[in-house]
């Protein structure tokens, strides 16, 4: 299968690329650049997508999603708030929207790594430069989209995006898939991209209010096929939704 290679764009222009087209793609080793810290910090967080746990509020009864998820504030300081419920307005998610999800939370032993961290704060650190400092409430999302049923649906809301200020989109592997395409759009435009992350640690970067994102669904090419990611989001004013205790 031929795939499209994304549109890498220059690190010394991120912010400039955030506020110019709504989006920048990044290669891994520009990753590491940013968050200051090496391949192998990076690569040593990505044994805990063995270990997520079953996400059982798909409407689409599927069983081809696992994750974990956690919530965190960017004040300066990055500091690990209350395992709380994930939730999102039906305006940004049609399908899951209203409902609040409560997930396991991300291992602790990933959450103290220095590449998580140094990763989180990093980020964090370019939105401020595109919007300005602020406390950051920050949603981190482990997800695991498998085969082993058939077709797995990184997207199954479809095209969307998420009431956040910015979105992180990083590939932590794929193996035994094929498909899974990434897709960004023009909120209010006809404009768009459509390209394939196939590195692992290749970063896609968003301006929620400017830009619509989806995946496309991926399909088995071997046995035990699967695509992980990490999703981070940024939010100024506070996490959306009411705490659930």
């Amino acid at each position: 299968m031929t795939y499209v290679e994304p549109p890498y764009s220059d690190p010394a222009r991120l912010a400039a690329a955030l506020k110019d087209d709504g989006y920048a793609v990044l290669r891994p080793a520009d990753v590491c650049a940013l968050a200051g810290c090496s391949e192998a910090e990076l690569a040593a967080l990505a044994a805990s997508w063995d270990n997520l746990e079953l996400d059982n509020y798909l409407k689409d009864a599927g069983r081809y999603r696992r994750r974990r998820h956690s919530c965190f504030i960017q004040d300066g300081a990055l500091a690990q708030a209350p395992h709380r419920a994930h939730w999102q307005p039906v305006e940004y998610n049609a399908l899951h929207g209203g409902m609040h999800r409560l997930f396991a939370p991300v291992e602790a032993g990933t959450v103290a790594q220095a590449g998580w961290q140094r990763l989180l704060r990093s980020l964090g650190d370019v939105c401020s430069k595109v919007a300005g400092a602020r406390r950051w409430y920050v949603e981190a999302h482990q997800f695991r989209i498998d085969t082993l049923e058939g077709i797995g649906r990184p997207t199954p809301e479809g095209a969307h995006r998420d009431g956040v200020d910015f979105v992180a989109v990083l590939l932590v592997g794929r193996s035994h898939i094929k498909g899974g395409e990434t897709r960004v759009f023009d909120a209010d435009g006809p404009n768009g991209q459509r390209f394939t992350m196939l590195e692992p640690w290749t970063l896609l970067l968003l301006d929620d209010a400017r830009v619509i994102h989806e995946s496309t669904p991926i399909q088995p090419d071997g046995a035990n096929g699967h695509r992980d990611t990490l999703v981070l989001t940024w939010r100024a004013g506070g996490f959306q939704g009411a705490q659930v205790p």
